[in-house]
């Protein structure tokens, strides 16, 4: 398996594939935020309107200091996981259950979203208007990735 050692106190085993996971969600939510920000001040023609970024769940006012704030705890899980260490690598595997859980909740919640979506707006077939829940299963996806990774570190280590 290909892994990475850093050397040091706190550093893990980790399969390489997990900071690219982690980048990816990372990257792609970034684009979220900036696209959503970007469409909110003015029109681009080659991105959705506004009204297809955002479900209007909460005020965009609230949201985007809310997806900056995620944002920035997503780079520090990354940047922990590239180094193969820090905080984010050593929580416990306990811990990696938990993120893990969560990520299918979340991930089934927003399918139900998605089927109700559906159901309700026939017209907004699959990408249409629904930019906000593929989104989330980016979260979801994210969520996954550093709940596994954590929840399988130990059985790497032994």
């Amino acid at each position: 398996m290909n892994t990475v050692r850093p050397p040091g106190p706190g550093s893990s085993i980790m399969p390489r594939h997990v900071p690219l996971l982690l980048g990816a969600c990372t990257v792609l939510f970034a684009l979220r935020i900036a696209g959503q920000l970007l469409t909110s001040l003015m029109d681009i023609g080659f991105l959705p309107p506004f009204e297809r970024w955002y479900s209007g769940l909460v005020p965009y006012a609230f949201l985007l200091p809310i997806q900056i704030a995620l944002l920035g705890l997503m780079i520090a899980v990354t940047r922990d996981f590239s180094r193969g260490r820090g905080y984010f690598t050593t929580l416990s595997p306990q811990t990696g259950r938990y993120l893990r859980y969560s990520s299918y909740l979340y991930g089934f919640v927003m399918a139900a979203r998605y089927i109700g979506t559906m159901a309700l707006n026939p017209e907004l077939r699959w990408f249409t208007g629904t930019t906000p829940i593929w989104f989330h299963f980016v979260l979801a996806a994210f969520l996954f990735t550093h709940g596994q990774s954590l929840a399988n570190r130990i059985a790497a280590i032994k």
